[in-house]
């Protein structure tokens, strides 16, 4: 592969797990919120909600960067 195509692809691959990850922040109260407002107050859920976003993104980071890098050595 190109140096410019590892360039590319290599922006995507870190770009692409803020998307993933900022969708996943938005979108948690819908999957994990239990509909009560006092829980979703709480430290316990903030801090999962902290923990579950990393988490996703860093395995997307990881993926990306793996398939961006795989192979090229020279």
């Amino acid at each position: 592969m190109s140096s410019t195509l590892t360039i590319i692809f290599g922006i995507i691959a870190i770009l692409l797990p803020l998307v993933i990850g900022r969708l996943f922040w938005k979108r948690f109260d819908h999957y994990f919120g239990r509909g009560d407002a006092a829980y979703m107050d709480s430290l316990e859920y903030f801090l999962k909600k902290i923990g579950f976003t990393m988490l996703i993104a860093f395995i997307i980071l990881w993926i990306g960067m793996s398939l961006v890098f795989n192979g090229n050595a020279s």
